[in-house]
């Protein structure tokens, strides 16, 4: 085994985060206001300026701590533990149902999209007329 410490790469943290969140560059990128090839050179990069990683840290939900102390064995002892505590306790041997019906809540968001859509033509409307009056009026 050797004593020679890994470098803390900033990069492959950010990398390894996005991946476990499902992330691809691109919609990284998209949330950072840049492209997909500033953020592969980000993620090659061993360093990365605060103000950025805060901006990153947001984009992918987590805290800039939580990248810079990213490690894959904490992560692993995370999950044993958490896998440990889920199988002990109540929750995982409780049943859970739902208490309403899916298709109710389905309906209930299509009948929601069509007021707000309905809405929208009315305001549609109104901007058309009152354009009118004012092309009338002079």
């Amino acid at each position: 085994m050797s004593t020679l410490t890994r470098p803390n790469h900033i990069g492959r943290k950010i990398s390894r985060i996005r991946e476990l969140r499902d992330m691809k560059q691109e919609a990284l990128a998209q949330a950072l206001g840049t492209n997909q090839q500033a953020i592969s050179a980000m993620e090659n990069s061993e360093t990365i300026d605060d103000a950025k990683l805060v901006e990153v840290a947001k984009a992918l939900g987590v805290t800039a701590e939580a990248i810079k102390n990213f490690s894959e064995e904490n992560m692993i002892n995370f999950f044993n533990t958490f896998n440990d505590t889920v199988s002990n306790s109540h929750f995982a041997s409780t049943n859970h149902n739902c208490t309403f019906n899916p298709i109710d809540k389905v309906v209930e968001l299509y009948e929601e999209k069509e007021k707000l859509y309905e809405r929208l033509i009315q305001a549609e409307k109104d901007k058309v007329e009152y354009l009118e009056n004012i092309i009338k009026e002079k």
